[in-house]
């Protein structure tokens, strides 16, 4: 049996398939370096329509497809398609659903209006990336969301998800990053996201304000450790997350570091 430690990536954005910005090629270095320091490494992004199935050799793992996520009182299909990342050997899951991310724009439309689904996609992303490892059956001890998009996956391991034995000893460390967005996610996506009755309303109050701030907020809040993963961060982030008691912050280190503090703070937290 292996005693390699795990982590896991849940990232918005990923170098090759997907850089909206420059932390998509930190992941994709971190993915790497911490597959080369011998510990055992999964990634999961959301399958945009703009990332090319056949130039990345995307092919769906029938195996763990055919779950249904629950979003809103409706039962979405998931898809998994899997690749490796080039010149790596490690595995990028995607999690692809016709309704949400077949489109060829990412979040806005070809007249930049912002989706007005992007609250259930954001939703059905994180709850799917759960339900994945939960079929993957590999509980992982690390977990290090980032992007936006990842914001609600802390809130949920601590509440829906903390009596999943995958994830009973999994530590989360979540990367604050640049804002990209100034609209909102809608006057109803606190209660959309509130997947079950385990999730109190106080629960849901660092993500109140439903906008981009919010989701990084409330991932923040809920992970055992933070990073700040670009140098323009909002500044009431900075203020609120720079220095948390009982957490470890890592501070933006610049784009041109080893990552080694990555790797220091992973082999810390697996250790707890």
């Amino acid at each position: 049996m292996s005693t390699k430690k795990r982590i896991l990536f849940i990232a918005t954005e990923m170098s090759p398939y997907l850089e909206l910005t420059e932390f998509a090629e930190v992941v994709n270095k971190l993915a790497i370096k911490s597959n080369d320091s011998g510990l055992e490494v999964r990634c999961i992004m959301p399958r945009f329509g703009v990332i090319n199935e056949r130039r990345h050799r995307l092919h769906e793992v029938v195996r763990l497809s055919g779950i249904n996520v629950s979003v809103d009182n409706d039962d979405y299909p998931l898809q998994i398609k899997v690749a490796s990342l080039p010149n790596a050997r490690l595995q990028v899951y995607f999690l692809d659903n016709e309704d949400f991310f077949k489109r060829k724009q990412i979040f806005h439309d070809e007249h930049e209006k912002w989706f007005d689904d992007n609250d259930l996609r954001t939703i059905f992303f994180c709850k799917g990336a759960l339900e994945t490892v939960k079929k993957f059956g590999w509980p992982p001890d690390i977990i290090h969301c980032s992007g936006w998009m990842t914001g609600l996956i802390p809130l949920y391991i601590k509440t829906a998800y903390k009596r999943e034995p995958v994830f009973s000893h999994s530590k989360i460390i979540y990367t604050i990053g640049e804002s990209t967005f100034k609209e909102k996610l809608g006057t109803s996506f606190l209660a959309k996201a509130s997947i079950n009755t385990s999730i109190k309303e106080k629960d849901m109050e660092a993500f109140k304000d439903a906008n981009n701030v919010a989701m990084f907020r409330g991932g923040a809040t809920y992970a055992d450790a933070i990073s700040f993963g670009a140098e323009k961060v909002d500044k009431k982030l900075t203020d609120e997350f720079s220095k948390v008691k009982g957490k470890k912050v890592l501070p933006f280190a610049g784009w041109d570091t080893d990552l080694t503090e990555y790797l220091e703070l992973y082999n810390e937290l697996a250790a707890k």
